[in-house]
């Protein structure tokens, strides 16, 4: 009979490897071509698995350092940019002024150095001239929930503007007393074109009032003869009105008639540095009123 050779080569392959490895690894007994083809592919698979490995992290650290850099830039140009905000936006104040900021309302202010702060007034903040009991000065803002402003223009014209401030100062300056007689004008009304915290153009609304205050000493008189009217006070109110965040900002300034002219130079410090600017609210638990 024919012999097979194909059958008979494996059994013999197999013990003589089989002789190798009982010998202790002396001899090795060579590999067939199928598995020399199996190491080969096993190890054109590892390599291939290794190879991209090391490339995919070059590329990896490639991506990162490509994205760092660019969030560096894009930081830097942020830096550079918010730099020259703020360096456009800082005024350092003449000699005698110190600067006040408010940053939860949101407006600035040179007011005068030897000037105190007094507490409990009502206003947002009040300042007066220790040596003049007639001299300060206050801001007022508007409530966030009563009207909306765009503008110093939805008051009106500057002379429509004055003539409800002044109302408004009447009202405050109600007495209960009797015999008290108020006088008031308005003494000039204008728009003037400032510059906001942001350096962009920002109206304002400048108006004068002379109010003066007259009163009896004998309030009990039966006759106006035996009530004499004498002048108590006569004062001056500069009000500056601008508008930030939807809100109406009064700087308002006073001083006794007679100090009108030389206390000026101080009244416009102070008026030209007053800015509203915008600030974020929307982080407050309560409404600022």
């Amino acid at each position: 009979r024919a012999s097979r050779p194909v059958r008979t080569f494996r059994p013999i392959a197999s013990m003589a490897f089989s002789l190798c490895v009982a010998a202790g690894g002396v001899a090795r007994a060579a590999p067939s071509r199928r598995s020399a083809s199996r190491s080969a592919s096993r190890r054109s698979h590892i390599t291939r698995c290794a190879e991209p490995i090391s490339r995919r992290s070059d590329s990896v650290a490639l991506r990162v350092t490509r994205r760092a850099f660019g969030a560096g830039a894009a930081l830097l140009a942020t830096g550079i940019e918010s730099s020259t905000k703020a360096a456009r936006a800082f005024e350092r104040p003449p000699p005698g002024y110190r600067p006040f900021n408010d940053t939860i309302d949101g407006y600035k202010l040179f007011r005068p150095d030897d000037w105190i702060e007094v507490k409990g007034s009502g206003n947002d903040v009040f300042f007066r001239n220790p040596a003049s009991a007639e001299e300060n000065l206050f801001v007022s803002i508007s409530s966030p929930s009563s009207t909306k402003f765009a503008s110093v223009r939805d008051l009106g014209s500057p002379e429509e503007a004055a003539k409800k401030v002044l109302e408004q100062t009447l009202t405050e300056f109600m007495s209960t007393r009797l015999g008290v007689r108020r006088t008031s004008e308005v003494v000039s009304a204008v728009e003037r074109e400032g510059k906001g915290a942001d350096g962009e153009p920002m109206l304002f609304y400048e108006c004068v009032f002379r109010v003066a205050s007259y009163a009896t000493k004998n309030q009990y008189g039966l006759t106006e003869a035996d009530r004499p009217q004498v002048l108590e006070w006569d004062r001056v109110l500069c009000s500056t009105l601008g508008v930030a965040n939807k809100r109406l900002y009064e700087l308002r300034t006073q001083c006794a008639a007679e100090d009108f002219e030389k206390t000026e130079a101080t009244r416009r410090v102070v008026r030209e540095s007053f800015v509203p600017f915008e600030v974020d609210q929307s982080n407050l638990s309560f409404p600022l009123f």
